[in-house]
């Protein structure tokens, strides 16, 4: 349910790091906000470095930008407690300074999005979505 789009300079992560951040960010996703691991989804975009701009000037330095859609529903301290979370692990993992990792959450509307084929559900409605779909689509989402 969550989708974490990560945006890098090209070729400046190796697939164990990219490997290792998604894990890394499914793990602190599931662990803070408490929804099963298969729900999240992590996508890299690599971007040519003469793409990135900041303050209208070409990038000077190294920069990865984590933009997670979350459903809407979260609390301030849930929020707060991923951002604060990805950051460190996110250094640690890339060999990247904090000044830059940037991470931005963007709340959607449950109702406004549909997974797998279906609307999702409010919140800790996770479980009635998932016993609702077929035993087909249930081991699909499930990863079986």
């Amino acid at each position: 349910m969550p989708t974490y789009v990560v945006r890098v300079p090209a070729n400046r992560l190796s697939p164990e790091q990219k490997s290792r951040l998604a894990r890394m960010i499914t793990q602190v996703q599931t662990e803070i906000i408490g929804a099963q691991p298969y729900f999240t989804q992590v996508i890299f975009r690599d971007v040519d470095s003469q793409d990135v701009f900041l303050g209208g000037k070409p990038l000077d330095g190294e920069l990865l930008f984590v933009h997670g859609h979350i459903r809407a529903g979260r609390s301030a301290v849930e929020r707060a407690s991923l951002i604060r979370k990805l950051v460190p692990e996110a250094m640690e993992i890339t060999g990247m300074p904090r000044h830059a990792i940037w991470v931005y959450l963007s709340e959607l509307p449950s109702r406004a999005m549909a997974e797998y084929g279906h609307l999702l559900p409010e919140p800790g409605g996770e479980d009635d979505w998932l016993a609702a779909l077929s035993s087909e689509e249930r081991a699909r989402v499930e990863g079986r």
